[in-house]
C-alpha cells in the first residue's frame, strides 16, 4: 500500500450514525435531555451538529445492544455537564469493573492518548431513549 492509499480518508469528515427504533421518541430525548435540535432532517433521519461534527439518528428496525460506547463528547467540565444532564433527567450508568469504577457517575481512567497531552481522562456514560450507549469525557492534564 502506498502513502497515497493509506491517506485516502485522512481529510474525510467522520460522521456517527446511531439507530433509533422510534425516531420521534429519540428526537424528544435529544431535545429535552441533551438540549440538542437537529440541524437538518430527511425521511427516516435526523442530523445533529456538535462542535462542527455531524452525527445522525436514523430510523432502524434493529436494536442497539448498548454494550459499548457508540459516541462521546469531550467536555471541559465533566461535573457541570453530568450535573446539568442529570437535572434534565439523564440517568448515568454505574460501573464497577476491575480497573474501572464510577463514583457519583464519573470514572477516573488512567492513561490517555499522548497526542492529547493528558495523563488520564474522567468519563461518564448514559443511554439514550433507543438504548445507544453515549459518553462524556474530560481529559486530565
Amino acid at each position: 500500500m502506498s502513502t497515497d492509499d493509506r491517506s485516502i480518508l485522512d481529510s474525510a469528515r467522520v460522521a456517527t450514525r446511531l439507530p433509533a427504533q422510534d425516531l420521534e421518541r429519540a428526537r424528544r430525548f435529544y431535545s429535552e435531555q441533551l438540549g440538542l435540535e437537529p440541524v437538518d432532517e430527511r425521511p427516516g433521519g435526523l442530523l445533529y451538529r456538535c462542535g462542527g461534527v455531524d452525527f445522525a439518528l436514523f430510523q432502524s428496525a434493529g436494536e442497539s445492544p448498548g454494550t459499548f460506547t457508540q459516541m462521546g463528547w469531550e467536555v471541559d467540565d465533566i461535573e457541570a455537564v453530568v450535573s446539568e444532564l442529570e437535572r434534565r433527567g439523564v440517568v448515568f450508568e454505574e460501573v464497577d469493573l476491575p480497573g474501572l469504577r464510577t463514583r457519583d457517575g464519573i470514572a477516573e481512567i488512567d492513561g490517555n492518548y499522548p497526542s492529547k497531552g493528558a495523563r488520564g481522562e474522567r468519563g461518564a456514560w448514559f443511554r439514550d431513549s433507543e438504548g445507544n450507549m453515549l459518553g462524556v469525557g474530560e481529559p486530565v492534564v
